[in-house]
């Protein structure tokens, strides 16, 4: 098996063959803009890695890669419109350099684009990775209307929230592996519970994500830093801050979460004071490596080597311990 650092330059090089630019160019631009912002592209990584775990060859897995690629970020372009952002991976959103319209129709051809990629594949494999795919996608979008729906929301519970990411992201980083799975002609009980091992992990990673968009780094995060808080995201961090906090706290970190501000510093500051100081931010920490473990335990009814079983492990703590 190759490195991740070896499957990320792989992936870029078929990537790069892959976007090109076409006509109409308003259309194509977009595209070629979006995909090329960079990332650690953890998807399609997982894709290839998987492959090779169940001994297929990662370059079969290419197109299978690519396709969760080209959706993750046309679910990007249409979420960055929905939410308004200026930035993505610390560049201008798509909608922000063009306008919303050419947003919304390049991110309908990524989607169409990324179902087209199945093409490459026999009849069989088609037919899995599509209803997969189909699958995935459509509970996607339903992670989404969760995340809206609970913006104007002030009684939404954990178990609520902890279905909203499993859809919205940790659903596609399942799917991103099974595909894997599928194209190396695993078994079926391998490739459900690779999909476990990934969408637990995706859990973490989601959670790892709300917790940095608090508490990361602006220089390496690439996102606006407090962008959940201007929101009034009911994050985990926000739930368990409720759970934890006294009558006090709770009512200024209720009224926060349903004010718009024109200066948001004092209100992000204000937040993240009552998120340490409630103990939310630990408890937050402790729930991501809550779920990284949950992944960790499904490795061991794979049938792998334990080698390969310690390189999902690596890459699991890596995901845990990032800072972007």
């Amino acid at each position: 098996m190759l490195s991740i650092e070896k499957y990320q330059e792989e992936f870029v090089a078929y990537l790069k063959k892959y976007s090109t630019l076409k006509e109409p160019k308003n259309l194509y631009a977009p595209i070629q803009y979006i995909l090329g912002l960079g990332g650690k592209r953890l998807r399609p990584v997982l894709t290839l890695m998987a492959a090779e775990v169940f001994n297929g060859d990662y370059k079969k897995a290419l197109d299978a890669a690519l396709s969760i690629e080209v959706f993750h970020n046309f679910s990007l372009v249409h979420d960055d419109i929905m939410d308004a952002a200026p930035l993505r991976r610390g560049q201008e959103t798509v909608h922000q350099k063009w306008d919303i319209n050419t947003g919304i129709l390049s991110g309908d051809a990524m989607l169409i684009m990324a179902y087209q990629l199945f093409e490459n594949y026999e009849a069989n494999t088609f037919q899995s990775l599509a209803k997969l795919f189909s699958k995935t996608a459509i509970e996607v979008c339903e992670g989404q209307q969760y995340d809206v729906d609970f913006e104007t929301r002030n009684d939404v519970t954990i178990p609520e929230y902890l279905k909203m990411i499993e859809y919205k992201t940790a659903v596609l980083v399942g799917a991103a592996m099974k595909m894997g799975a599928i194209v190396a002609n695993a078994s079926h009980a391998d490739q459900n519970n690779i999909y476990e091992f990934g969408r637990h992990l995706g859990i973490a990673f989601q959670l790892q994500d709300d917790y940095l968009d608090a508490f990361g780094d602006p220089k390496t995060f690439g996102k606006q830093v407090g962008g959940d808080i201007i929101e009034n995201k009911k994050t985990y961090l926000y739930l368990k801050a409720l759970e934890f906090s006294d009558e006090e706290s709770q009512l200024k970190l209720k009224n926060l979460f349903n004010s718009v501000l024109e200066d948001n510093d004092a209100k992000i500051n204000t937040v993240k004071q009552i998120f340490n100081g409630s103990g939310a931010s630990e408890a937050t920490q402790k729930e991501i490596k809550n779920y990284t473990n949950k992944a960790f335990l499904v490795l061991e009814s794979l049938d792998i080597s334990e080698d390969k079983k310690i390189l999902l492990r690596d890459f699991g703590h890596a995901l845990m311990n990032r800072n972007v």
